[in-house]
């Protein structure tokens, strides 16, 4: 027989934010402290401003091209970048035991 489990009506864990939101965080952090204007970074990079702001929003998956050319007009590492982006995912206060473990999810397991 099936052993039934209590419903929780505890609050449920906050959700594990998306690479490409941290990686906007991150991009509007390092635009902001070096004190450049939206439209001027976007021109730098090659894009519009309108794709820089949603990629700041966190609201568009930009290529890694994309990455790199915004990165390069902001005068920012891309290595550092990307490597300062994976500890906030793996690192971040308050995930309790899932912090920086792999998501939970299907397995593909070979016999």
């Amino acid at each position: 027989m099936a052993e039934i489990l209590p419903f929780s009506r505890g609050r449920a864990a906050e959700p594990e934010p998306l690479w490409r939101e941290v990686l906007g965080r991150s991009l509007r952090a390092a635009r902001e402290e070096r004190g450049g204007r939206l439209v001027d970074v976007a021109e730098r990079a090659g894009i519009s401003p309108q794709y820089l702001s949603e990629i700041e929003r966190g609201r568009k998956e930009p290529s890694s091209e994309m990455i790199a050319a915004v990165a390069g007009a902001l005068g920012v590492d891309l290595l550092g970048l990307l490597v300062g982006i994976a500890g906030d995912l793996g690192q971040r206060p308050g995930t309790g035991p899932r912090a920086g473990r792999r998501p939970g999810g299907p397995v593909l397991m070979a016999a």
